[in-house]
């Protein structure tokens, strides 16, 4: 009698060995109305060998040795209790790396693919990535630390200028908006991920009013910004017109994640391309309800881009929990082989009363972008800039930006037309809030 669960799958675990794996992390769920007897090993069988090596039929030639060397592994089951009728839990498939070596393409087909068809409820958590894989990436050229040192920043968070509105302007009219940042001290300044080559704004016109526009402000203010201009186009194109870009003078570049993880790496891998890269996730969202923002960040990571929008709760767009915003940016500056470190950007809706908030959540190595919260300013889009940097230098001296605001009347137009919050603290540790020391609810200890 044949073996319902293969050896050549499911004798595994993370002790077997790993570093042959790519290893996916997923959440299951699972109920067939009408049926009490659930087999979930027998769903995640067709998971592993849809990913790997089989089909719905078994042929002759996916013999016991195909399936040993590269078919999926079952290498972690953890059941989470549920009521009768339905089965939840975690679980870890290793992928053999052998069977597409560092093909990102096809890589993403084996854990991220065909394996959601089985399941209405199956989201892939995190990719564990081995060492013999990420050898053969470069990752970022700059990073955090490269960045850092172009725009000769150390210690506070960087902000970035998000040209608004996303489309419609000439480049004459993007250059004027960006010069008036520029001079109120913006670090960066970014295309929309919308903005695209058109008839009334050619790329390289626009590339060469807003360096123009740049220079002109160094000239005033003895700093350099980054330009990150958008290279997002068909894929026969992007290399061609980021190369065409960096000829010219670009000293950055932003590429949606609808061209693609592939695109992003040839670009980032490319020794022409010796600028800085600003991945905009925008049409990651659609994947959000099946692939957790911290996996697609680590492969944004791997990948190469420097820079890359993340969530946070405090967002216009508020697309993941606290706990997965985190840890995105924990992801993207944690210890990872020879990759660099990735600045993370809590994004969307941005503004100077939620800096306190954000740098407590997540440290100084971010970039906060705005479009809104900076141009939306009353008195300007220079006050709108400085503003910025007067909230970030009040916390770096450990001020309320209320204090701040009494000397500064750009950030306090700004508290004035969109506020602060303050951060709600849970009492994990006591039995209730009032039992908390008074140091823990804001106030002072006696």
């Amino acid at each position: 009698m044949k073996q319902l669960y293969d050896s050549q799958l499911f004798e595994y675990m993370f002790e077997s060995g790993i570093e042959k794996y790519v290893v996916a992390t997923y959440y299951l769920e699972d109920t067939v109305e009408g049926v009490d007897f659930l087999d979930h090993l027998s769903l995640i069988k067709t998971i592993i060998v849809e990913g790997s090596t089989g089909s719905w039929q078994e042929v002759k030639e996916e013999t016991p040795e195909v399936r040993e060397k590269l078919a999926g592994k079952l290498l972690g089951y953890y059941e989470i209790p549920s009521p009768k009728g339905v089965k939840k839990a975690v679980i870890q498939l290793g992928f053999p790396i052998e069977a597409w070596e560092a093909n990102v393409p096809m890589m993403l087909l084996s854990f991220a693919g065909n394996c959601f068809a089985y399941s209405k409820n199956l989201r892939l958590l995190d990719v564990f990535i081995p060492s013999k894989l990420a050898e053969k990436f470069k990752g970022p050229k700059f990073g955090i630390e490269g960045i850092r040192k172009l725009v000769g920043v150390y210690d506070r968070p960087l902000s970035l200028h998000i040209i608004k509105p996303k489309m419609g302007m000439t480049p004459k009219q993007i250059a004027e908006q960006v010069y008036e940042t520029a001079l109120g001290g913006v670090d960066m300044v970014k295309d929309d991920e919308m903005t695209s080559d058109t008839a009334y704004c050619r790329f390289d016109d626009r590339l060469s009013a807003v360096m123009e526009a740049l220079a002109k402000a160094e000239k005033k203010t003895g700093k350099k910004v980054i330009y990150f201009i958008s290279v997002t186009d068909e894929i026969n194109k992007v290399q061609e017109k980021a190369r065409r870009a960096v000829r010219n003078g670009a000293n950055g570049l932003l590429l949606c994640y609808s061209a693609g993880l592939s695109t992003l790496r040839v670009l980032a891998e490319d020794p022409a391309i010796n600028v800085p890269i600003l991945l905009h996730p925008s049409h990651m969202l659609a994947l959000l309800n099946r692939i957790s923002f911290v996996a697609l960040s680590k492969l944004i990571r791997l990948c190469g881009a420097d820079m890359t929008l993340s969530p946070t709760i405090w967002s216009s767009i508020p697309v993941a929990s606290l706990e997965e915003s985190l840890r995105c940016y924990q992801v993207l500056r944690a210890p990872f082989y020879h990759i660099k470190r990735v600045f993370p950007m809590p994004a969307a809706g941005m503004h100077p009363g939620l800096v306190p908030t954000i740098i407590q959540e997540a440290g100084i190595d971010i970039v906060i972008p705005a479009g809104g919260g900076m141009l939306g300013h009353p008195m300007g889009y220079t006050a709108g800039a400085k503003a910025w940097q007067q909230a970030f230098e009040a916390v770096k001296n450990d001020i309320p930006l209320e204090e701040a605001a009494q000397n500064y009347p750009e950030l306090r137009a700004a508290l004035e037309k969109w506020g602060t919050i303050r951060r709600p603290i849970t009492p994990w540790t006591y039995i209730a809030p009032q039992y908390r020391p008074l140091s823990l609810q804001g106030g002072t200890e006696r």
